[in-house]
């Protein structure tokens, strides 16, 4: 085909990109198994069972990675896989937390404008902090169905002496990149401690110790018909399990990249509300945390009054003024008013989404960030609903449950969303998956693609502590990004913080609210007992209501200290429930039609937990948030709010 006055041929590919853009995969601790991420927002639920192997133990999660060929307009042209070009792929991901600084509170809050946080194990010198970098460099593949050898295992890096596997790298049928990362490896060389009494800053940041999580760049390089294309790199993040796969957190990270780019010029403001895009969402997901929080379940849960799935209550919410009549609006307006503003000066937990803020635990009590609001994107689409300046535009069909239901060229959108749609945004203390830097417009090269800094440019050194100055400063950190950059702020070991960051703090307020992330890590859950008491149509109707509203911790079976509680994650986080769909009860307004269920992976946790015996009674406000005793609670509580009413 001839060339259109001298320009690129249509439909000619002269460029491609990787998506998703940035990647997410998940550790686990089954020796083979693994199960590939959501690559679509609306995937079926998987069969109870799934997310584990044959021995009970927790899959990882692989992270799929495509290329796209586009012409010269920035238009899909089609996929690329390994029958139609050659395609190597090369990923590098490094695990720095322990040459990072400590964790003590998001560097970019105004609380924290004169905090100063030392480095993590401060004795090694800056000259020799690359003994605490688990690094093992970057591997290359190519081919399709590729898998094994040394070649493509990140099992080389060290911490100091000690070997420390990052995962490996493999390719699917069609050559596409799979990368596995960790196993939940958490250890200290030493024997030191997780956690040190006499310093609550030890909390998240443990000495001498190492995990296998870790974060790296993921290029690829292409030749289709004999010509190398450009093509846009991509970003793979390896974070904790997660344990409730299909519930979705209030606001999760796409929505806070979204977010971000719009508050910050680089995508535009709708004119108008989409009521599934912009309004729905934010209504069902607090009737989706119901599954891992009690206190959710009692409002927004099935029966309650506020059951954003109930279709009557949804139609009428969906329904845009027509003819001069809008006999919705005040309905609108009183569950807008309901939601926690942007820039509030009130600190109240009682206002949603009944989550924690970034400021919680770390500076006065009654600091309005101690509790979630609405971003300032998020309050402005509502309020145009509210005005009822927004279309009813729900589906009519179904929506697609695998990528090739999505249109070619919505798939790259649709990858870069699903990666990141099932990851939470809040609360950033530090959070599960990434933490505070991902809200600054200065980390990405393009929208939901992250800057890299080039091979070979080192970082300067930023001092033996770090401020928000710093941080903050143009070229600083939170800039171009290098392996293992972005998970280096994350908590050290993972799952001291995951064991960690419940729900009900004062237990007094509420044993079950607010939360800080239950769609990743579940407060409280329906057991497969319960289950089964509420599916036997042969017990009274009353009975099987009760033991649906009936909810169990999710933490039960954690006994003794902070240091207890934390090594006993460590030892068993692949034991932790899943909360997975299972059938339920049709035509029942007290009883939904899809139940989620704590799998049997938490069988020991139930059996330690019966055994420690608690001298408490069981209607104490302790018992009902999750604890083992009120000395236990008060102990956490005292590190998680050690900071209460003193500014630094």
């Amino acid at each position: 085909m001839a060339e259109i006055g001298g320009g690129a041929v249509p439909g000619e590919i002269v460029r491609a990109a990787i998506h998703p853009a940035i990647g997410v995969a998940r550790i686990g601790d089954a020796a083979t198994a693994y199960y590939i991420g959501p690559e679509v927002t609306t995937p079926q639920p998987e069969e109870p069972g799934f997310y584990r192997d044959e021995a009970g133990a927790l899959k990882r999660q692989a992270a799929r990675f495509r290329i796209y060929g586009l012409d010269a307009e920035g238009r899909v042209v089609r996929e690329l896989t390994a029958a139609d070009a050659d395609i190597t792929w090369t990923v590098h991901p490094v695990n720095r937390k322990a040459a990072w600084y400590q964790f003590q509170a998001a560097l970019d809050i105004p609380e924290a404008a004169t905090m100063a946080v030392p480095r993590r194990n401060p004795d090694v010198p800056f000259a020799q902090r690359g003994i605490l970098v688990i690094d093992p460099g970057p591997r290359s593949i190519s081919g399709a169905d590729v898998s094994g050898g040394a070649d493509h295992a990140f099992d080389t890096g060290k911490f100091k002496d000690t070997v420390v596997p990052l995962g490996e790298i493999r390719t699917d049928d069609a050559g596409r990149l799979l990368f596995l990362g960790g196993r939940g490896a958490s250890a200290s060389p030493s024997g030191a401690p997780v956690y040190r009494p006499e310093d609550p800053n030890s909390f998240n940041n443990a000495d001498d110790w190492y995990d296998d999580t870790s974060d790296g760049p993921v290029t690829a390089a292409v030749v289709l018909d004999g010509r190398p294309l450009p093509v846009e790199p991509a970003w793979v993040v390896v974070a904790p399990p997660n344990y409730a796969p299909d519930v979705i957190s209030w606001r999760t990270l796409h929505d806070l990249l979204t977010d971000t780019y719009i508050e910050s010029g680089r995508l535009p403001m709708p004119d108008i509300a989409s009521f599934a895009r912009d309004i729905q969402p934010v209504l069902e997901r607090l009737t989706g945390l119901q599954w891992v929080n009690k206190g959710f379940a009692g409002l927004f849960g099935a029966g309650g009054p506020m059951d954003f799935t109930d279709p009557a209550l949804i139609d009428r919410l969906a329904t845009p003024p027509a003819g001069g009549d809008d006999p919705w609006m005040e309905l609108r307006r009183n569950i807008y008013n309901a939601f926690r503003a942007p820039h509030t000066i009130a600190c109240e937990p009682s206002v949603w989404p009944w989550l924690y803020g970034d400021a919680y635990g770390s500076f006065q009590s009654d600091d309005p960030n101690n509790y979630l609001p609405m971003s300032v994107t998020r309050a402005a689409l509502m309020e145009m609903w509210v005005e009822g300046r927004f279309t009813d535009d729900r589906p009519s069909g179904p929506p697609p449950q695998v990528i090739d239901q999505v249109p070619l060229e919505d798939q790259p959108a649709m990858l870069d969303k699903a990666a990141l749609h099932f990851c939470i945004a809040d609360a950033f203390h530090p959070g599960c998956e990434v933490t505070w830097p991902m809200r600054h417009g200065s980390m990405y090269q393009a929208p939901y693609r992250l800057r890299h800094r080039p091979a070979g440019q080192p970082e300067q050194d930023y001092g033996k502590e770090l401020t928000q100055a710093v941080a903050l400063s143009p070229g600083g950190p939170v800039y171009a990004q290098a392996p293992g950059d972005v998970t280096r702020w994350m908590a050290l070991p993972w799952q001291g913080d995951t064991a960690f960051c419940r729900s009900g703090y004062d237990a007094a307020y509420d044993p079950y609210l607010p939360s800080f992330w239950p769609a990743r890590v579940p407060n409280q859950v329906l057991t497969a007992e319960d289950y089964q008491t509420v599916m036997n149509e042969d017990l009274p109707h009353g009975q099987r209501v009760a033991a649906f509203q009936r909810r169990a911790s999710w933490m039960r079976g954690f006994t003794g200290s902070v240091a207890d509680v934390m090594d006993q994650m460590i030892a068993r986080f692949g034991a932790q429930g899943i909360v997975e769909a299972r059938p339920g009860v049709q035509d029942d307004p007290d009883l939904p039609p899809v139940i989620f269920v704590e799998s049997r992976g938490a069988a020991l946790m139930k059996a330690a937990f019966a055994a420690a015996a608690p001298a408490m009674g069981p209607d104490s406000d302790a018992r009902r948030a999750g604890w083992e005793s009120e000395a236990q609670m008060e102990e956490f509580r005292s590190i998680r709010v050690r900071h209460t009413d003193r500014r630094r």
